[in-house]
């Protein structure tokens, strides 16, 4: 996200997870994406992540495998208020398709709350919360003194929506991606689309946008209502090819409109990475971001500026066919392959070494943690082996500074790390996913960190606190969903936090 605006930008599924449950099948049924100035730090609470409007940012954590109202993978959100003594397990919302308000019903296999988007919908003030809901469609929350309340319903948009100024207008727009499934060589254009803020409770737009430029639209011609209506050719201007699984948002070329990074399906077995570039009244045109290229898993991705220039950067982690996580620096022109640079854990710097499998970049998130002005990277490596441990995963800190990326200060951290609750177990693939927010509201945000592993596959979430100095793990707090009173036996409780 621009400086201007400022906000954390955290991870989705992670990699070797979404890639894991899609090979299985198991996402199918709801599918899922130089410097020159140093600019001012961002604030470190945005309205986006603060739900409840008291100055302390809120977590959000999916649960997409648990079984709710008897309905097996149904899944919900645990949402976590922040306070000024961070998360604590007695400030929480549970949600799901049987939470009262909230539309429809619990279904097997819906994996409701895989992903979902945070912003100020309706310009109240308040962070809002849109869940994917896979086909039933996704749901918005809306914020309020009293934290999330109600339920509005986005029938037929279930999957990686994703809100943004992508008009430039200041106001908070939603990106909405219907649910596909995954298979097949070419996949088909799918409905999609735009809608301009505010956004009212009813559900109200305050107009829809072209979803594409028209020089996207393959295919579409103009007088085919049924194309345009239902998505039913590829690419066309409600529509879009590919299941889109997750989704970052930030101002990759400082136009003051939000662009989109979408991991998405491109068939036959291989994903990649979409740049859609805000373009107000017109809609979005493509730019180059890493991993456009076809990959056979799915990468970390996350959208921040690095080098403090003003312009977001995208940086996206080791995939099925790259062992090395890239940093596309932004521009005017927005990223490039000339802009793109690479590295891995032989960076000099970088504690450790790199080893095949490692998957550095699980999980990856982009956001201002010391108040440098700079925002610093965190990335899961969920497979990353701790002493003799297999996958017991680790998460490093690679700060941002006005050369970009360096390896100077990357802090890593794993469950055997002092002051960490647990230990390093095999398989725990701790960093399978990565969040940055200040959740005690003291100017610098913390490192939330999900392991869907943990005790078997019930899965937690640690929250490290951040300073200055970078990374801590003094006061270091984990729990899962059995703390919270919430379903957790194969939860996979943090597959997603936000």
């Amino acid at each position: 996200m621009s400086r201007a605006r400022g906000g954390a930008r955290s991870a989705r599924l992670g990699a070797p997870l979404a890639a894991a449950a899609l090979l299985a099948g198991g996402l199918s049924a709801w599918s899922l994406t130089a410097a020159t100035a140093q600019a001012a730090p961002a604030p470190s609470v945005g309205v986006q992540d603060d739900f409840n409007g008291d100055g302390y940012a809120d977590l959000v954590v999916g649960a997409p495998n648990a079984t709710v109202s008897g309905k097996a993978r149904a899944g919900y959100v645990a949402v976590m208020y922040g306070s000024s003594g961070g998360i604590s397990t007695a400030k929480k919302k549970i949600v799901s398709r049987s939470t009262s308000g909230v539309p429809g019903a619990a279904t097997a296999n819906q994996r409701f709350g895989a992903t979902f988007a945070k912003g100020d919908l309706d310009r109240d003030g308040y962070g809002d919360l849109v869940i994917a809901g896979g086909p039933a469609g996704s749901v918005i929350l809306w914020g309020s003194a009293s934290g999330l309340t109600g339920g509005t319903s986005l029938a037929g948009y279930g999957a990686a929506p994703q809100v943004g100024d992508f008009d430039g207008d200041g106001k908070s727009d939603l990106a909405l991606f219907s649910a596909q499934g995954v298979g097949g060589d070419d996949p088909e254009g799918a409905p999609a689309a735009l809608w301009k803020g505010p956004i009212t409770r009813a559900g109200k737009p305050a107009a829809v946008l072209p979803l594409l430029d028209k020089s996207l639209w393959w295919g579409w011609e103009e007088e085919d209502a049924s194309c345009n209506i239902h998505g039913g050719c590829e690419d066309g201007p409600s529509s879009i090819t590919g299941p889109v699984i997750s989704g970052q948002v930030g101002d990759v070329n400082g136009d003051g409109r939000d662009d989109i990074v979408q991991w998405h399906y491109t068939g036959d077995g291989t994903w990649g990475n979409r740049l859609l570039l805000g373009g107000g009244a017109t809609g979005f045109t493509r730019g180059q971001v890493p991993g456009d290229d076809t990959s056979s898993t799915p990468a970390g991705t996350g959208v921040g500026d690095v080098n403090g220039d003003g312009y977001d950067d995208v940086v996206v982690g080791a995939d099925g066919w790259s062992d090395k996580v890239r940093v596309a620096y932004g521009s005017a022109s927005g990223p490039s392959e000339a802009s793109t640079v690479t590295f891995d854990q032989d960076l000099p710097g970088f504690p450790g070494a790199q080893e095949e499998g490692d998957l550095v970049g699980s999980a990856v998130s982009v956001a201002d943690m010391t108040g440098d002005g700079y925002a610093d990277i965190a990335l899961g490596i969920a497979y990353e082996d701790v002493g003799t441990v297999e996958n017991a995963g680790s998460v490093a800190l690679v700060p941002g500074s006005a050369a970009g990326v360096t390896g100077a200060g990357t802090n890593v951290v794993h469950q055997d790390t002092a002051g960490i609750p647990g230990v390093a177990e095999k398989d725990d693939k701790f960093g399978i996913s990565t969040a940055l927010l200040d959740v005690n509201g003291n100017g610098y945000r913390d490192l939330a960190v999900g392991s869907t592993a943990e005790n078997g596959d019930n899965g937690a979430v640690w929250v490290l606190r951040g300073g200055s100095a970078g990374l801590s793990t003094k006061n270091a707090f984990a729990f899962g969903a059995k703390d919270l009173g919430a379903p957790y036996t194969d939860a996979w409780f943090g597959a997603t936090v936000r």
